[in-house]
């Protein structure tokens, strides 16, 4: 049995919008913060006097190692803050890569702090390197604040451990998400010292001020966008379970109703983060892409069982309370700079590669959606699909394995063959990121141009 919501007024309308793509602001993001990376240089340079000897020199650059992770350590708890601006402009997946960027530098210069400052003060008390664990245990003794700056630093060491790949692989999505949320109290811990101690906002009020500022308003961002407007929509649209069906083996589709849901303002190719209030469930909060255009009284995702929680999604039953945050992501029609489009979904990536088949703009012919599959069976959703493409005059395409087992030729000349135009395309995808991977390369190969191509990982 498969789900049919094809067809939506609301879908109708936005096919015949016109083409306006809007530009990422990420370029004067970055710009934005390397200026203020620059202005913490200029405060140590300010406050820095004459380097006469070797123990001077390593403390200087202990300072400025410090004053450089206490700035990232805003930035890193600012990527975390859920910023629509950030999130929906800029793109889920590359403020999530921007996020654990920051965190590995943020731990390098906290280490490289740490150690740099302690071997000052030894040296300056007439020991050598040897002394610096003792050095260490002395200054947490005996320095304001600093018993909580050691308990922030060890909590940011574990978070930085379990973020490696490997190690969070091990450990599990939940535990991972569940431990990284104390990266608020690491931060909030090793403030404190920054301010009692450090050179810098001893002498300069003004730079006390500001770094009040810089941690006041990101901590403002947090609370609101990760706290008090998720509650507001919660509350404002009641969201619950109305059916789970089945699309194929190992593919469920979760039907969510509400309240005035198209007020949400979620767009196709978009994603929620879920949580539903079952057993087994209510801690767990993951990311999930609508698989067809928002409606005002329906919501939809289709998921694939490769988890614990993916697999429990089968068993949820109607009226289950269902808490979202979202919407989130940039993969939308706004990215969208050229008439003719290409779709490539692989597998799961179905889903939100199904919503803007449904509904990006375009009139006959502009739309093409090639599907990858392992077999024809596992071509979720096709019905749907095969209904979209009749109704609208659009391409459907499906690439899946031999009899035999061999996979199918997505390489930039089968491309070309079947798409003689595609470098003038846009292109959309999503699925797994080696399949995501060769498939930009057979893009890239095939002329499409990189700023073309618009692909957002939602595995976070």
């Amino acid at each position: 049995m498969t789900t049919t919501l094809a067809g939506g007024r609301a879908a109708r309308r936005q096919t015949m919008r016109r083409i306006r793509p809007r530009r990422s602001p990420a370029v004067p993001l970055l710009i934005a913060l390397w200026a203020g990376a620059a202005a913490v240089l200029w405060l140590w340079w300010d406050n820095t006097a004459s380097l006469a000897d070797t123990s001077a020199k390593i403390l200087a650059a202990g300072r400025i190692t410090g004053l450089l992770a206490g700035y990232l350590m805003a930035l890193v708890v600012l990527q975390m803050a859920r910023v629509p601006a950030l999130e929906r402009r800029v793109g889920t997946d590359r403020v999530a890569r921007w996020h654990a960027m920051t965190g590995r530098y943020t731990l390098c210069l906290v280490l490289a702090h740490v150690f740099l400052t302690m071997w000052g003060y030894a040296l300056q008390a007439g020991k050598g390197l040897g002394a610096v664990v003792q050095q260490t245990i002395d200054s947490v003794n005996q320095l304001p604040d600093m018993g909580k700056a050691a308990i922030g630093t060890g909590l940011l060491f574990v978070i930085g451990i379990l973020s490696i790949g490997g190690v969070r692989r091990l450990i599990g999505y939940d535990t991972w998400y569940h431990v990284h949320l104390l990266t608020y109290a690491a931060v909030y811990l090793t403030f404190w010292h920054q301010i009692t101690t450090g050179n810098e906002f001893a002498v300069e009020p003004a730079a006390k001020t500001f770094w009040y500022g810089l941690y006041g308003v990101v901590t403002a961002l947090v609370l609101w966008y990760r706290i008090l407007t998720p509650i507001r929509l919660n509350l404002r649209h009641r969201m619950r379970v109305e059916a789970v069906i089945e699309e194929t083996p190992g593919i469920v589709s979760v039907l969510i109703g509400g309240r005035k849901l198209h007020r949400m303002g979620a767009e196709a190719g978009q994603f929620f983060r879920w949580r539903f209030k079952a057993p087994g469930m209510r801690f767990s909060s993951h990311p999930y892409s609508l698989s067809a255009a928002p409606r005002p009284d329906t919501l939809r995702i289709t998921v694939k069982a490769i988890g614990d929680h993916t697999s429990r999604l089968r068993e949820l039953t109607p009226g289950t309370k269902v808490w979202a945050e979202g919407p989130y992501g940039a993969m939308t029609a706004q990215r969208r700079s050229r008439g003719k489009v290409l779709l490539v979904a692989g597998g799961v990536g179905i889903t939100p590669m199904r919503a803007l088949f449904e509904t990006l703009p375009g009139a006959s012919g502009d739309i093409t959606l090639l599907y990858r599959a392992n077999s024809t069976q596992d071509l979720a959703l096709w019905s749907e699909l095969a209904k979209i493409a009749d109704e609208r005059g659009a391409r459907l395409m499906y690439a899946v394995n031999s009899p035999d087992g061999e996979r199918p030729d997505i390489s930039a000349e089968s491309l070309q063959r079947k798409i003689p135009d595609i470098g003038d395309h846009d292109v959309f995808m999503c699925g797994p990121p080696g399949f995501a991977q060769s498939v930009y390369e057979a893009l890239r190969g095939a002329g499409v141009p990189a700023r073309r191509i618009h692909h957002e990982s939602f595995e976070m």
